[in-house]
Order: structure tokens, then C-alpha cells, then sequence
């Protein structure tokens, strides 16, 4: 495997790990022991959720993956052909220990060239949506999942693979002692859903200052909030316009869904400002992972005018309160035009490294870096990362 020999050091915002089928389960407590469950179907072995089969993971197993970078033709020049998801993704592969473990994974990173990486579940991301309307049972898995994470993992591997363990916020009390729970165990960074925080009387934004306690506890533990892409349950607003109910199925093409594809981001981008949390917190560290950045020009545009006309609904300035963000872009993105635009501080270098949507060699992200100096591309390949986890 080989792979450019980089002038300074590779910190990747975006690497996965492929859960195994105990990872949700295993700690769970008896009363949830049938929340999750694996059946057969047709030979084929499918994640239930509360009973319900969901097809958001078609291989929950991970036993069998898409190859790494499966689908860089695809993001690179389009799909003129109209090839199905099974076509672009090609020959799939058998999953191999450093995708399972934190050792082979630190050999892998060696060949890979990537020195430290934030490491985020997979399997992880169905979770909330499917259990949005019972969020005692959202907190009991989340806690299993996050002590295999630690078990398997840990939250700090050799200070190379940061493990990003689930933090889920429906109760605040039961939040915090999660949060604390893994900073305890090492935790430098979390994973927050950009959604609505679902509840007993229904969702609302992270931002509102009931979660303040939560966030408050965040900037004591100086640890960084990663809004990293997931189901945000916005199929709900999709099947208004197409008169069907459905989950999100991420691999299968829906042309309307696509159109409004980062519109979870963009809606969890405003709330912040929009609802005053990064002005009540202006110490918060927050990374957007792996929703790339082509909603953050028009979001500033629409922000900049509605502060225009209405000033006196936001504490500050939401241009610059949204600037203070990091967002990693993806590798086919104008990468200059985003460092231009919030600051070269604040852009992130992510592979989503083994999926089939990233990159199969991590260091080639820097070809979209050409043209700008190496001390630009070091902040962005990994020293503004190391600095946002105190490293």
C-alpha cells in the first residue's frame, strides 16, 4: 500500500471503526434486551430496532464491506452512466482486523501515512432516530455502545485513535452523566446528532438554554463537539412531499432527498446561533464532520440578512458566532474557497477512511490543497485539529 510521505504530521477528523453485532447489546440492561436484535431475512442478516427491521445498514455485520474509496470516480466525475449504488460501489471485501481492532488499525494508519486520527462509530448513527419517541431507552443504548467503545477501543488509544464516543441529550441529567462518564475514561472528543433532541413532549434544538447545564459541563471538560453526519430524521419531511412514510436509506438513490441532502447540518449550523448557544457558550469547540461545506457559503448569506433585518433576535453577530466552527470538507470540494471564507484555522482534513464515500489513500486529500503554502496545508492536515484537542 503506498501512500505520499507528507512534510508534517496527519491528524484525520474522520476515521470509522465497524461495530460487531455485540456492540449495541452487550451492555445493555436486561429491561432493553430486546431493543436491538439480529435477524435473518432471506439469508441475509438484518439489525432489528424495537422489532422493526431497518435497511438504513443493508450489512449490519460488517462481515462484508465496500472497498475503501469505492466511490471516488463517483464524487470525482458524477455518474453519467446512471450506475446503481451496487455498480459504483464494485467488489465488495471481507472485513479485516484493523477495521475491527485499535492494534491492526494503528498499522494500518502507519501504511496509510496518518499519524492520529478521531475514530467514530458506524453502526451508531441509526440509533436515536429509531428510538426518538422513548428516550430512556435512547440513553440505555447509547451507554452499552459507549462501553464496548471503551472496551474494545478506548477513548484514547497510544495517543493515536481518538475514539468518539455517542452522547445523546433527551434527558440532561442522564446527558451529563454520560459526558462525564467518558471524559472520566478519556474521552478528547463527542458525537452530537445535528437533529432535534427528541423528548417526552417532543423534539427541540440542542440550543435552547434547558441544555445549557450540558453545555456549561462541555466547556468545563474543554472537550470538542462533533456534529458528525447521521440520520437526522428528516425522511419525516421528505415523505410529506412524496406521500410515503419510510426510513432513511442512505444507499439507495432518491433524487428529492438529495436535493436537500446537508439541510440537517445547515438547520443545526443555525440553531446555534439562532438559539443562543454559542453566545451563551462562546468557549464551545465545535467540529462538523463529514457533511462536507457546500451549505456554509449560502447559510452565512441567509444569516448575514436576516441579521440585517432582525438584530435584535440574536446576542452577537451570527456570521462571526458560525465562523467560530470547524467544518471538514470533503476532498472534491473548492478547499481554498472555504479556507478564504471562515479562516484556514478552522478547516478540518477528513478521509472517512475505510467507507466506500471517502478516500482509499488519506494523504492524496492534499491534492486539493495545491496551490496553497505548506504551512496552510499542516494547519488544515492536522495542526488545527491538534490544537482544537489540546495536543
Amino acid at each position: 500500500m503506498a501512500s505520499s510521505v507528507l512534510p508534517y504530521p496527519l491528524f484525520d477528523a474522520d476515521n470509522h471503526l465497524y461495530e460487531t453485532e455485540d456492540s449495541l447489546t452487550k451492555y445493555l440492561p436486561e429491561r432493553y434486551k430486546g431493543a436491538i436484535s439480529y435477524v435473518q431475512v432471506n439469508g441475509r442478516t438484518k439489525i432489528a430496532v424495537r422489532g422493526q427491521i431497518s435497511e438504513y445498514i443493508p450489512n449490519p455485520t460488517f462481515e462484508v464491506v465496500a472497498r475503501p474509496g469505492a466511490m471516488e470516480e463517483y464524487f470525482r466525475n458524477g455518474n453519467p452512466e446512471g450506475k446503481s449504488r451496487r455498480d459504483i460501489f464494485g467488489e465488495p471485501m471481507r472485513s479485516v482486523p484493523a477495521f475491527r481492532e485499535p492494534g491492526p488499525r494503528l498499522k494500518l494508519m502507519d501504511e496509510l501515512g496518518i499519524d492520529r486520527t478521531l475514530m467514530f462509530p458506524t453502526l451508531a448513527s441509526l440509533v436515536e432516530e429509531r428510538m426518538r419517541d422513548d428516550p430512556e431507552m435512547i440513553h440505555a443504548v447509547v451507554h452499552s455502545l459507549n462501553q464496548w467503545l471503551h472496551e474494545v477501543w478506548s477513548f484514547n488509544h497510544q495517543d493515536r485513535i481518538f475514539t468518539v464516543p455517542v452522547i445523546s441529550l433527551p434527558i440532561v441529567e442522564k446527558a451529563i452523566e454520560e459526558l462525564d462518564w467518558c471524559v472520566e475514561r478519556g474521552a478528547r472528543a463527542i458525537l452530537v446528532r445535528p437533529a432535534p433532541v427528541p423528548g417526552f413532549r417532543g423534539s427541540r434544538s440542542f440550543a435552547l438554554p434547558e441544555f445549557d447545564p450540558f453545555w456549561k459541563r462541555v466547556v468545563e471538560h474543554d472537550v470538542l463537539v462533533t456534529m458528525h453526519s447521521s440520520d437526522s430524521g428528516y425522511s419525516r419531511y421528505t415523505s410529506d412531499w412524496e406521500g410515503a412514510g419510510g426510513e432513511m436509506l442512505p444507499f439507495q438513490t432518491n433524487t428529492f432527498r438529495m436535493i436537500a441532502e446537508w439541510r440537517p447540518v445547515q438547520d443545526a449550523v443555525a440553531s446555534w446561533v439562532c438559539h443562543g448557544a454559542l453566545f451563551r457558550f462562546p468557549e464551545l469547540k465545535v467540529a462538523v464532520i463529514e457533511n462536507g461545506s457546500s451549505w456554509v457559503a449560502p447559510l452565512l448569506e441567509t444569516l448575514a440578512d436576516v441579521y440585517k433585518k432582525a438584530p435584535e433576535g440574536f446576542a452577537g453577530d451570527p456570521v462571526e458566532a458560525v465562523k467560530r466552527i470547524h467544518v471538514s470538507p470533503f476532498w472534491e470540494e473548492d478547499l481554498g474557497a472555504l479556507a478564504d471564507l471562515i479562516g484556514e484555522d478552522k478547516v478540518l482534513f477528513g478521509s472517512d477512511y475505510p467507507h466506500p464515500e471517502g478516500l482509499a489513500e488519506p494523504t492524496s486529500y492534499v491534492e486539493a490543497l495545491k496551490g496553497m503554502s505548506q504551512e496552510r496545508q499542516a494547519k488544515i492536515m492536522g495542526g488545527n485539529l491538534a490544537r482544537l484537542l489540546s495536543l
